[in-house]
């Protein structure tokens, strides 16, 4: 009984990982005003599990964030950056780009 369960809890571990990808999207954050503001966005979406890359530039008003899609979402680094003053959408969805 054990060993079924260990190889049960074995082949779920792999499967989900299968599906597991890191994926790499745009934000558009307009609200950014000065150069303190692409700091502020960087660190909250620093913040959030999962994200492993994060590039906000301030001339173009937008956020490259790179993040397991097994452990947060585009939704969750929206609300990042709205928790932290700025709104933030998903810029070009057809762009977004999923890596594995």
């Amino acid at each position: 009984m054990k060993k079924s369960i260990l190889a049960a809890l074995l082949v779920f571990a792999c499967v989900s990982s299968a599906f597991a990808a890191v994926r790499t999207v745009t934000l558009s954050v307009p609200g950014m005003y000065c150069a303190v503001c692409p700091i502020t966005v960087k660190k909250a979406l620093d913040k959030v599990p999962g994200v492993s890359k994060v590039h906000v530039s301030f001339e173009k008003k937008e956020a490259v964030v790179t993040f397991d899609d097994t452990k947060t979402s585009v939704k969750a680094l929206e609300e990042a950056t709205f928790e932290a003053g700025y709104e933030s959408s998903l810029k070009a969805p057809g762009a977004e780009g999923k890596t594995k």
